[in-house]
Formats: C-alpha cells, sequence, structure tokens
C-alpha cells in the first residue's frame, strides 16, 4: 500500500505546515478583529444634513442632525434621512471589513 493518510496519499500531505498555515490564519484573524474595533466610519445623508458614526464593530456612536433637517410637519423625510445615513455608515464598515479581513473572511464576524 502507498504512503498516506486517510486518502491523502503520496507526499504533499504535511500536517504541521497545514497547522502552522491554520495558526497563521487565526493571528491574521485576530489582528484584523483588533483592527476593526479600533475603526470609525462615519455615513452621511442628505448632503451631510444627518451623520451616523459606527464602530468596526456595527455599534452606533454618534448621531448628528443638523437643525434645518428637523421639519415637525415631514418627520418622515428626517426619518429617511437618518436611515440613509445609518445604511451609507454600514456599507463603509462592510468595504472595511473586506479591505482588512484575511480573503475569505469578511462578514464572518
Amino acid at each position: 500500500m502507498g504512503k498516506g493518510f486517510g486518502g491523502f496519499g503520496g507526499g504533499g500531505f504535511n500536517m504541521q505546515q497545514m497547522m502552522r498555515q491554520a495558526q497563521k490564519m487565526q493571528e491574521q484573524m485576530q489582528q484584523a478583529q483588533e483592527e476593526l474595533a479600533e475603526l470609525s466610519v462615519t455615513g452621511t445623508a442628505g448632503g451631510g444634513l444627518v451623520q451616523v458614526t459606527l464602530s468596526g464593530k456595527r455599534e452606533v456612536e454618534v448621531v448628528s442632525i443638523k437643525p434645518e433637517a428637523v421639519d415637525p410637519d415631514d418627520i418622515e423625510m428626517l426619518e429617511d434621512l437618518v436611515a440613509a445615513a445609518l445604511g451609507d455608515a454600514l456599507n463603509k464598515v462592510a468595504e472595511k471589513e473586506k479591505e482588512i479581513m484575511p480573503l475569505g473572511t469578511a462578514g464572518l464576524m
């Protein structure tokens, strides 16, 4: 019978090498998570009338609304602006995740 382990026959399968690669990936993942934890992004809407700042963990840090965005007769517009600013901030966090996270792991947090 040929050498090998569980059907991985013939040279090339090196458990130690595989473990080193897994450990390196884990270290890269931890470093990326730390970098994301320090990240802060701001999404805007209405030409800057509404701003939402999120952490890299997608936690809302700040919501800023300029007075001219507040019209008591049109609360729906303000609600839409807040939602749009939040969506913009979430998209920015997702883009940063793609840049920072090791290949294939973005979005797993």
